[in-house]
């Protein structure tokens, strides 16, 4: 049974969809107005995850997630350059779709554009206005906020304690400043289309629920996004959702904690944060998937930076989780030179720890989509797996065998699903290697001129030159490691 954890009810609950095995979710994307950052990168490494835990399961599901390339950040952005704001958000889509490929993010089914979807957005707010529940000022029109009774059932929030304050826009157009504008009147040197109340612009949170519905329906499953659109973007969907189309909206609310930097929340505003970028410079991009995985999607997860000493700025969070990767496939190396030979073994015994591990992954997997908890089970499987390789003697034979290959078919699985170790293991290391010999003033060419030296050597049988060569490469603090397909080096 797969439950997860829905913000508006705040329990955890069965998912039961609206039509049988098939999924239905929207994620609010980005707004592109800048380079992506880490937090950007948990929101949506968390639910690729998500997405494809789900079809592992034998769901078919259908992934929304849009773009918003319209928006006063981008409009003030593009002042500040004297840039026009349609294009710099298309450069800006261009570069998350470029970090989010590094990470491992695969594209959404559906990725919708707000400037591709005016219709449909003004189309909503007439319903709104019909409804009842919208006023225009001077071509600016307006969610009453207080004639939906049930506003603030997603945050747990009342009407009478909320201040006008951050996040919530400040105009004396407004009948009440908890009032939110679902279209914004044309302003000089704005991006700016037709519509009933005369040119301007959509609002921020209409988009959402015009694409939503769009794309998914009145009634849709899952809709995801950072713990930090709760109030108001998500209360603010909700609210105009069911005005518009007189039904509910997401059946599940899914959100992510925040990411901390040195235990204070990471934020643009403040400019405390790093861009994947700047990260990306520093660690292998799959090392900052498997940091984010680590914790808890619902939990903060702290990032340690480290800015003192020689070396500059550290990140030890990133070192860990790059020396657990290279760990990681180290082992799936050894397992291709092993297992790729084999036959294979078919059905039969294999050794106990096997089937638990596997189970205790899916289980955790099914408990909210618990990714910190199901990848103990993975530690697990590698251990048993360099057990198995490093000792013949530690099962019979047939089963030590069937055993290896089920371990790494399992490894291969789980990697799609949590969206790890799908490299080649020998392109991943040779790259790593030739990254920290570069680090350490090493020609990563010279290292394998020297390795074709020495492999003619021993072709030729003159093992003396051959163990000179590895003397040289060792002094270097370089190990090589031979196998029937090829010679691999590393740092020792």
């Amino acid at each position: 049974m797969l439950r997860l954890f829905d913000t508006l009810t705040s329990q955890k609950q069965e998912l039961q969809t609206r039509e049988p095995r098939k999924v239905g979710i929207y994620v609010c994307g980005p707004t592109v107005y800048d380079f992506s950052h880490l937090g950007h990168a948990r929101v949506y490494v968390v639910f690729d995850t998500v997405v494809r835990y789900l079809r592992f399961r034998g769901y078919e599901v259908t992934y929304t997630r849009n773009f918003t390339d319209v928006d006063d950040k981008i409009i003030r952005r593009a002042a500040e350059g004297d840039r026009d704001p349609v294009e710099l958000a298309a450069e800006f889509i261009t570069a998350f779709t470029e970090d989010m490929a590094r990470l491992n993010v695969a594209p959404a089914d559906v990725e919708p554009k707000v400037s591709d979807h005016v219709p449909e957005i003004v189309d909503a707010i007439e319903r709104i206005e019909r409804a009842g529940l919208a006023y225009e000022r001077e071509g600016t029109v307006y969610f009453a906020v207080r004639r939906q009774p049930n506003y603030g059932k997603l945050s747990k929030r009342n009407l009478d304690d909320l201040r006008c304050g951050a996040r919530v826009e400040v105009d004396s157009h407004k009948d009440d400043p908890l009032d939110f504008a679902l279209w914004k009147a044309v302003k000089p040197g704005e991006p700016h289309w037709p519509s009933p109340w005369g040119e301007g612009r959509p609002g921020w949170h209409i988009e959402c629920s015009a694409m939503s519905t769009k794309y998914l329906g009145t009634e849709f499953d899952i809709h995801g996004g950072g713990m930090d659109l709760i109030f108001p973007h998500h209360e603010n969907e909700i609210a105009q959702s069911e005005a518009a189309y007189g039904a509910g909206f997401a059946r599940y609310w899914m959100h992510n904690g925040f990411v901390n930097l040195n235990a204070e929340k990471m934020a643009k505003s403040t400019g405390n944060f790093f861009s994947l970028r700047e990260l990306f410079k520093h660690a292998e991009p799959e090392a900052i998937r498997l940091f984010l995985l680590s914790v808890h999607y619902r939990h903060p997860i702290n990032f340690n930076v480290d800015s003192e000493g020689e070396e500059g700025v550290r990140f030890p969070d990133l070192v860990e989780a790059a020396h657990r990767l290279d760990y990681f496939y180290e082992t799936l190396c050894k397992l291709d030179t092993v297992v790729g030979p084999m036959k294979e073994p078919g059905d039969g015994e294999v050794v106990g720890e096997l089937d638990p591990a596997w189970g205790c992954f899916q289980e955790a997997m099914d408990d909210d989509f618990n990714t910190a908890a199901a990848l103990a089970p993975v530690s697990e499987l590698y251990k048993l797996a360099n057990r198995l390789l490093e000792d013949p003697k530690a099962a019979p034979k047939k089963i030590r065998k069937r055993s290896l290959w089920r371990v790494r078919q399992l490894l291969r699985e789980i990697g799609a699903v949590l969206g790890l170790w799908q490299e080649s293991p020998l392109a991943y290391l040779a790259r790593v290697q030739e990254t920290m010999a570069c680090c350490m003033g090493v020609d990563p060419a010279w290292v394998q001129e020297q390795i074709a030296a020495r492999t003619a050597a021993r072709q030729n049988k003159d093992f003396a030159a051959a163990d000179a060569i590895r003397d040289v490469l060792a002094a270097k603090g370089i190990e090589l490691m031979d196998s029937p397909q090829a010679t691999r080096w590393r740092f020792m």
